[in-house]
């Protein structure tokens, strides 16, 4: 599975006044967001992260995090309905499991009792947001922010 969610930026986490020139001071100016996306085990481990700002969309990262993980099914939400990413999906012999937009002229199906299953991401980002460094995101530096986000996606598959 694979989604992503929203951090705010606490106010004292504003980094460098206009952000650095190597682009590690998060965040920059206009950004108050990170977006978290995430790709998770069946029972909701955490299996990778990748940080992007919080504008960017969902399904640009899709394909790096779903590369090198065997699975039957991929399960995801509406923001990563492309044609794309089901083609990419299909290429590693596993069913792609999305529900199709509105917009969609001619809809595929979807097991919904599969993307039932969905849930085991949210509650994934609910246990990573109890600790309050992540929920927060006081650290000033993205390779910070990201090394919390590691130790506490560790601890949580501890349990």
């Amino acid at each position: 599975m694979i989604d992503s969610t929203i951090v705010h930026a606490h106010p004292h986490a504003a980094g460098e006044k206009g952000g650095s020139r190597d682009g590690s001071a998060w965040p920059v100016e206009g950004r108050a967001t990170t977006k978290i996306d995430t790709a998770v085990a069946g029972r909701g481990n955490p299996l990778r992260f990748v940080m992007t700002p919080g504008q960017a969309s969902e399904y640009t990262q899709a394909e790096w995090l779903l590369a090198g993980f065997p699975a039957h099914y991929v399960i995801v939400d509406k923001g990563y309905d492309s044609q794309k990413i089901v083609e990419a999906v299909e290429r590693s012999s596993a069913q792609a499991v999305i529900p199709p937009r509105a917009c969609v002229k001619s809809p595929r199906t979807t097991d919904v009792t599969l993307y039932a299953a969905r849930y085991c991401i949210e509650c994934c980002f609910n246990r990573l947001k109890h600790y309050r460094t992540v929920e927060a995101r006081y650290a000033t530096r993205a390779r910070k922010f990201a090394s919390l986000i590691y130790l506490a996606a560790s601890v949580l598959c501890m349990n």
